[in-house]
């Protein structure tokens, strides 16, 4: 049964925008640096070795020490890809695995954008291709040399029930996050339960060449897809991912490898049940501010920080 989407209206003098950071898993952080301050016009506003109680709140005790850098876009959006440096783990592949598998970051011109990556160290893996049905954006993707799936979207436009953000640089902001789901329904009342949020547009039925390349499946084949909001701010993909798909590797006690992380910040924090890995707490920093932070796991084991708007 499908549900209708959920309007959440706007608070005065509240945060609409809810998408903080993206934490990404990198074997060199230098490399990483270099080559999103080089293609990406991105500046680090913040490094580090991550806090043991940080790596607490994250269940990952291994993490804390571990080198960081955080970066923000050229446009100074308050919205962030952290870099977290760890050993790779043999044989991880993007696309395969439960989790956050993808970033999608708004541009003036994906074909400028294109441009930019065909002599990059990021392989183009979808160029830029015109949705039918779906004029608003004009996307292509890259991955990285960390296997970091990164979408790179050009907006024309909004959608009827949700507004879309426009680059204010050349590569801008973060605004969505993709996660890959066991049972995307389930994720979904997960989601509104334990975020906060609400369920957008449900159960989509797309042809997504990534996933079939990914799985060796028929390119004609359709794959359901659903995103979730808060208010008319769409800022979450859930993909229902092929049976074939498994948990993702890690090395113990470390993040996993690719997006490891979604952040969040949220304006009825205290509304939220968890349950929190550890008790929320403040933290500095350009992602936290003085606010305080608490992180979940969804069902597939995904984590989720939240901090108070």
């Amino acid at each position: 049964m499908r549900r209708p989407p959920v309007a959440i209206p706007k608070r005065k003098g509240l945060p609409m925008k809810l998408l903080r950071a993206a934490t990404l898993t990198v074997s060199d952080l230098e490399r990483s640096i270099g080559n999103y301050t080089k293609y990406f016009d991105y500046a680090v506003v913040e490094r580090g070795d991550v806090p043991a109680d940080l790596a607490a709140s994250w269940a990952t005790p291994a993490s804390a020490g571990l080198p960081y850098a955080v970066m923000q876009p050229s446009s100074g959006a308050e919205v962030f890809i952290r870099f977290v440096q760890q050993p790779a783990v043999p044989g991880y592949q993007a696309l395969r695995s439960y989790g956050w598998n993808a970033i999608e970051i708004c541009v003036q011109d994906v074909m400028e954008a294109n441009a930019r990556m065909e002599n990059s160290p990021f392989e183009i893996i979808g160029p830029p291709r015109e949705i039918e049905g779906l004029d608003a954006i004009f996307p292509m993707q890259v991955k990285g040399p960390d296997e970091e799936i990164v979408y790179l979207t050009q907006i024309r436009d909004d959608l009827p029930a949700f507004d879309l953000p426009r680059a204010a640089s050349v590569i801008d902001k973060l605004f969505i996050l993709v996660l890959g789901c066991s049972d995307m329904k389930a994720s979904l009342d997960w989601m509104v339960r334990h975020c906060g949020l609400a369920v957008g547009r449900e159960e989509m039925e797309i042809v997504y060449t990534m996933i079939a390349k990914a799985y060796g499946t028929p390119m004609e084949e359709l794959h359901k897809i659903s995103t979730m909001i808060h208010g008319r701010d769409v800022f979450l993909e859930l993909d229902q991912y092929p049976a074939a798909a498994i948990q993702r590797p890690h090395n113990d006690g470390m993040l996993v490898p690719g997006c490891a992380i979604g952040t969040l910040w949220h304006p009825e924090f205290d509304s939220l049940p968890g349950p929190w890995i550890t008790p929320p707490t403040r933290r500095e920093g350009p992602i936290y501010k003085g606010k305080r932070a608490g992180t979940i796991k969804d069902l597939d084991g995904a984590l989720i920080e939240i901090v108070e708007a």
